[in-house]
């Protein structure tokens, strides 16, 4: 019991002081890398869903990026490293990072496609897209 005690007023102080400070919770969580991927994902998520995606994309790589509708409403989630031995049909693309994205919940239909990982190489000065992996809702 005391050591639940602990870890809660542990984690309520680290979110009190990341509130205090400005930090938000995803730096707090995923840390200066992990954020820039998500606000990076974020922006592609507006931008794709404007048509209007194409200054992400690394240069010499064609995602499938299909229609803007497709990644209306998406959020960005999970950032990691590349993992290749999980992606191993990423592998040619080089990667540095990966992200998952969520529907939202009114387009959870049986049937539906949506850009559910996406993957970024890590340039001088940016993050860009190199792929696009398609899931279909179940």
């Amino acid at each position: 019991m005391k050591r639940s005690r602990r870890l809660i007023a542990a984690s309520s102080a680290a979110v009190f002081a990341a509130v205090l400070s400005g930090c938000s919770m995803d730096l707090l969580i995923w840390g200066p890398e992990g954020t820039r991927v998500i606000e990076t994902t974020e922006q592609l998520v507006d931008a794709a869903a404007a048509g209007d995606a194409a200054s992400f994309v690394c240069e010499g790589y064609d995602p499938e990026m299909r229609e803007p509708t497709d990644w209306a409403g998406l959020s960005a989630e999970e950032p990691e490293e590349f993992v290749p031995e999980f992606w191993e049909q990423m592998v040619p693309l080089e990667p540095d990072w990966s992200i998952n994205l969520s529907l939202p919940e009114d387009r959870t239909q049986a049937g539906t496609e949506y850009p559910g990982d996406i993957f970024y190489q890590q340039t001088d000065d940016r993050l860009c897209l190199v792929g696009v992996v398609w899931w279909t809702v179940e």
